[in-house]
């Protein structure tokens, strides 16, 4: 039973995970679909470069809620349901691959930064902490968020191995660290082109109705063209 229990947890935290409030929230508030501007990644980032500071906020919060969420679900339900602290830290994976590969949306997700941030809080507030103070200072001095991203989840399973010992939740942050890298490897490209946005860039076409917009104005400059010709003949 404990073993059928280990994997229903599992299972709730993916689905939990594939909840991509990126879309969610800007769906909710009449905005473009993330995966449509930017950088296309449904992330807080990416919202952010909508000029809608609300919906990127509302995205960050509830993408990280979600990953401490499920952590915290698993700690309150293993002593009646025999959860390992294995279980527990792989618990907090599933969330953050839910969020990488989101089932209820066709398995585009974003990035994961968030989520995973949400997930050390759940497993080791301190860690988190350190973490988030990495990622703060980096994105502070060179504004990329990608490379404050990159930074801070290569220090997470440092921190957590040097400071706490390894541990199952070692394991977690480390694979979480791997991934996040690797989910960031069009960026580093970018940023060693020089060509990666900065904090609060804001992206051509981020508006819903970008489309109507363009073929409105390709129809009137049709109506004009088609008006000019009438009167060059007339004219003659």
């Amino acid at each position: 039973m404990e073993l059928l229990f280990g994997l229903l947890a599992l299972l709730g935290a993916y689905l939990l995970g594939s909840l991509s409030f990126a879309v969610i929230v800007s769906r909710f508030m009449g905005l473009a679909d993330p995966r449509s501007y930017g950088s296309k990644n449904p992330g807080a980032t990416n919202v952010l470069r909508s000029g809608n500071r609300k919906a990127a906020a509302l995205t960050l919060a509830f993408d990280a809620f979600k990953g401490t969420a499920a952590v915290l679900i698993a700690q309150a339900l293993a002593p009646r349901l025999g959860l390992s602290d294995t279980t527990i830290a792989f618990v907090g994976l599933a969330a953050f691959l839910g969020h990488l590969w989101p089932v209820f949306f066709r398995f585009q997700g974003g990035k994961g930064v968030a989520t995973a941030l949400g997930v050390l809080l759940g497993l080791n507030p301190l860690l988190a902490l350190a973490t988030l103070a990495t990622w703060l200072a980096i994105a502070y001095f060179f504004r990329y968020s990608s490379l404050a991203a990159i930074v801070a989840a290569l220090f997470a399973p440092f921190y957590e191995l040097l400071i706490w010992g390894a541990s199952p939740a070692a394991l977690a942050v480390a694979v979480m660290g791997l991934l996040l890298v690797w989910r960031h490897s069009a960026n580093i490209k970018k940023l060693l082109a020089g060509t990666e946005s900065r904090i609060g860039q804001k992206a051509a076409a981020a508006t819903p109705n970008s489309g109507a917009a363009a073929a409105h104005k390709q129809a009137a400059g049709s109506h004009a063209g088609h008006k000019q010709h009438r009167k060059h003949k007339g004219a003659k």
